[in-house]
């Protein structure tokens, strides 16, 4: 403890936080408080230093998660705030990934506004439903060797004529196959559109995927500030 600080019995930390006895030791045990004084009977002493500690960690926990939040405070404590400050935008650079994601799944329910594919007509004589390859390609207005690169890559899965094996794509697929042409137009690479493709295929639809967007896009900005809330603890704490 620092000369002049208030001492501090772990009984007060724990209501001071809200927490068992117990847990405040076991903090201390992590790293997540600094290491306690010990009176001459063997009684953890605590101080003010270590009630900033828990309040800090509580801070981070939300936004960062609680295995962040302690190697955040274990690395503060070992003395390498460098390494702290890393996971801090890690975690940052984490977020910022999800939103790019969100980005792109918003992009591709633009590009699929209004225009929700029918079935095909079924093909006179074969019994089949679906379209070819060329034919796919010419309606969503790419190559017919761009459609077997997406396949190839596994953003698109086709189906196959029985008999001929010839690639048949059905509403959905064609729904996929727009889905990839847009994002691709924009740049985004396929290990973004992959889990697009994903959530579109797992919601069912685009107002299902829309939906889950949009709380996703609610969820994100909670978080985001959540994190604010907890940098500027982690802050205060370093200052």
């Amino acid at each position: 403890m620092r000369n002049g600080e208030r001492r501090l019995r772990t009984v007060d930390l724990a209501r001071a936080a809200g927490l068992s006895t117990q847990q405040i030791r076991n903090y201390e045990d992590a790293g997540v408080l600094p290491p306690a004084g010990r009176t001459d009977a063997g009684y953890r002493v605590f101080g003010e230093r270590h009630r900033d500690a828990l309040l800090t960690y509580r801070a981070l926990q939300p936004g960062y998660g609680t295995v962040t939040a302690t190697r955040v405070m274990r690395a503060v404590h070992d003395g390498d705030v460098a390494a702290a400050l890393a996971l801090v935008d890690a975690a940052h650079a984490g977020l910022y990934e999800e939103r790019a994601s969100l980005r792109a799944a918003g992009e591709a329910l633009e590009a699929l506004t209004g225009r929700e594919t029918a079935p095909p007509p079924p093909r006179p004589g074969d019994g089949q439903r679906g379209l070819r390859i060329g034919e796919v390609a010419a309606l969503i207005g790419v190559r017919t060797s761009a459609l077997r690169v997406w396949e190839e890559a596994g953003l698109l899965v086709p189906g196959r004529e029985h008999g001929t094996g010839y690639r048949v794509y059905g509403p959905a697929d064609v729904r996929d196959a727009r889905v990839v042409r847009a994002l691709r137009r924009s740049h985004h690479l396929f290990d973004r559109i992959r889990p697009v493709l994903e959530d579109l295929r797992r919601e069912g639809s685009s107002e299902a995927l829309r939906a889950a967007v949009e709380a996703r896009g609610r969820a994100l900005t909670a978080r985001t500030r959540a994190m604010l809330a907890g940098a500027a603890a982690l802050h205060a704490y370093l200052g």
